[in-house]
């Protein structure tokens, strides 16, 4: 992939799960870079509405059929990026089973498809939960693993199976492990697509739109503040970390370089502890929490927070918007959801 500008720059990029939450801001920052996104998605939980005025195949990944008609018509898509999946954590414990076919095993036909294909070059929306946190939360992307759930294991072995893959076959693969996305588009086009989402800033502005509590779950962890601790990063970031990844992919991975995978962090370097967020919430909010303090959900763990010299390195990119960036651009986008996403 070139610079925007250069003779390549209208390559097409296939975005799976392109109409969730992560994945349609992706999709997004793209459009404002000049690449031209094609979305694939089943909207199990993705948005139609995300769709709007961009090309567009609702399906399934495993569907071998759909994935030769998108490549068939669409011939110059020269990158993938991978965010279809299921997330919820205590969910993931209670359908292990569910997680792993969802995950796992329809992303390995998803890479027989692509392969078939000529795919070459694939982004995997991969997981800071598969870490083991060291003594000061801090990780990076040389630090041990150990997944907690379900749904965390079934990101480590898909990075395994992708740095197989792409040891035995043309496909280069780039993992870039998220943190904890918050915020919306900051031009509204799309946002957290749930009511009821269940990461913490979610349940937080569900809390004061229901005058109800929010929980912490988990102050005994071994924490400054004892309340878990995370690294928040704004979806426009992140979003735009995959583009600079797109932009700059050859020169990370290079063709018939000998490296074939490899994996970045994408977080801001700073870890926030859940009493602090809802400090930042309440900076914000004009309406204030009501907090209550509980047990820590199934799959939960301390948490950790990236050190960001990779990403630094590699994408020459770091966040620009803050955690009360993150916070105002969800609360206006929470309060045009309905409008924008008719409940179904």
């Amino acid at each position: 992939m070139t610079r925007q500008g250069d003779t390549e720059a209208a390559l097409k990029v296939l975005v799976a799960g392109g109409a969730g939450f992560i994945g349609s801001t992706v999709v997004s920052a793209c459009l404002d870079d000049g690449l031209e996104p094609v979305i694939l998605d089943n909207l199990n939980t993705g948005r139609r509405e995300f769709t709007r005025d961009r090309i567009f195949y609702q399906g399934d990944i495993a569907d071998g059929a759909l994935i030769d008609r998108i490549f068939a018509e669409h011939p110059e898509i020269g990158a993938v990026v991978h965010a279809a999946a299921l997330i919820v954590v205590p969910e993931s414990v209670a359908q292990p089973l569910r997680y792993y076919r969802e995950n796992v095993a329809k992303s390995v036909d998803f890479l027989d498809h692509l392969l078939r294909n000529g795919c070459e070059r694939l982004l995997f929306s991969s997981s800071a939960s598969i870490y083991r946190p060291g003594e000061d939360f801090s990780v990076d992307e040389d630090s041990v693993l150990d997944p907690t759930s379900p749904y965390a294991r079934t990101k480590a072995m898909l990075e395994a199976i992708l740095a197989d893959t792409a040891d035995a076959s043309p496909l280069r693969a780039l993992s870039l492990r998220y943190f904890n996305p918050v915020g919306a588009d900051p031009m509204m086009r799309t946002g957290l697509q749930l009511r009821r989402p269940s990461h913490a800033l979610g349940k937080m502005i569900s809390a004061v739109e229901s005058d109800d509590e929010f929980l912490i779950t988990g102050v005994d962890w071994p924490t400054r503040d004892g309340s878990g601790i995370r690294d928040y990063i704004h979806v426009w970031d992140l979003a735009r970390a995959h583009v600079q990844a797109l932009r700059r992919f050859d020169d990370i991975l290079p063709p018939g370089g000998g490296r074939s995978h490899d994996v970045i962090n994408l977080g801001t370097g700073n870890g926030t502890t859940v009493r602090e967020f809802v400090t930042a919430f309440n900076a914000v909010s004009d309406r204030p929490l009501r907090v209550r303090e509980t047990g820590p959900r199934p799959g939960d763990s301390a948490g950790s927070y990236t050190r960001t010299g990779r990403s630094r390195r590699l994408l020459d990119w770091k966040p620009e918007l803050t955690l009360e960036d993150g916070i105002r651009h969800s609360l206006e986008w929470a309060a045009r959801r309905d409008a924008v996403l008719p409940p179904a």
